[in-house]
């Protein structure tokens, strides 16, 4: 089985993190193929060198990492963009998840785990500790732009059947795909076939959006288990 390789642009407004970051990506194989220091300089090199992951701070100058998530995502669907934080109940996190983000790492992240995040992915997978996603979207779900009242569970649902709604609270509650197996008495083949088919209804891009619009539907409250 060939080994993913995806193509890397690392944003980071100190040298020293994407200088550490780089040498240890290219030490596991993974081909760095560009760095920025702002949100601005991510943009223009994603559009330009259009790589696989982007590994993107939050907080810089010039444009944050929000803004520069959101126009890569616009320009490169494709793209997967992991978010660099210091710690992990941070709400800009939970902003960047409902903007597409497929994951955040902890910029003490071991060398091991930030290579393994990237390859993961780069396969299309989100990274997600579906207990500590459970816990970000909880605390941030409720305050998040107050006025704006959450979209009504039986519109934004309806093009889900009975089984995909329970599946997709269950994701909402923090169960990985052999959980969901186990308590739905299925295949995980099976409840792959249901994930894939919740995504493509509701136009995820992967399981992070997913936990978010079961909050944010009130499939999902918080508190649930």
């Amino acid at each position: 089985m060939n080994e993913v390789r995806p193509t890397v642009l690392i944003v980071d407004d100190q040298e020293l993190i994407r200088t550490g970051f780089r040498l240890i990506l290219t030490a596991r194989g993974i081909d760095v193929i560009g760095e920025a220091a702002d949100g601005a300089q991510a943009v223009e090199a994603a559009q330009r060198l259009r790589p696989d992951v982007v590994l993107m701070d939050i907080r810089m100058p010039v444009m944050d990492g929000l803004e520069a998530t959101r126009r890569i995502l616009e320009l490169l669907p494709d793209c997967r963009v992991l978010m660099l934080t210091t710690f992990d109940l941070d709400r800009y996190v939970y902003a960047a998840l409902r903007l597409g983000a497929s994951g955040f790492l902890l910029k003490d992240v071991t060398a091991d785990h930030l290579a393994g995040a990237v390859r993961l992915v780069g396969t299309g997978d989100a990274l997600l500790a579906p207990s500590i996603t459970r816990r970000l979207v909880e605390r941030f779900a409720a305050q998040d732009e107050p006025a704006k009242a959450p979209q009504p569970t039986g519109e934004a649902l309806a093009p889900l059947t009975p089984r995909e709604r329970e599946v997709l609270a269950l994701m909402g509650r923090g169960r990985s795909n052999a959980e969901l197996a186990a308590d739905l008495f299925l295949s995980e083949a099976t409840v792959k076939t249901h994930v894939a088919r919740i995504f493509a209804k509701l136009a995820l891009r992967d399981r992070a959006q997913a936990v978010v619009v079961a909050y944010e539907t009130g499939l999902v409250t918080p508190g649930d288990k």
